[in-house]
């Protein structure tokens, strides 16, 4: 049986927290950003938590049960 492979954007893009959620950057925050007001620039730095209807396919990707 073939060895399981991470995807390889997954593992760039998502982490694990200490208690086994996932972590996740905001999209938006790479360019025309001059547009966009500091309040949506400052709120699109902070990490966020992936969503519950989410996680089942990004553990899949990350190869976690």
């Amino acid at each position: 049986m073939p060895k399981v492979k991470t995807n390889s954007g997954a593992k760039k893009r998502f982490a694990l927290t200490g208690s086994g959620k996932i972590k996740r950057k905001h999209a938006f925050k790479r360019h025309i950003l001059t547009k966009k007001t500091k309040k949506q620039k400052l709120g699109l730095t902070h990490d966020g938590i992936v969503s519950s209807a989410d996680v089942k396919s990004v553990r899949t990707m990350l190869c976690l049960r």
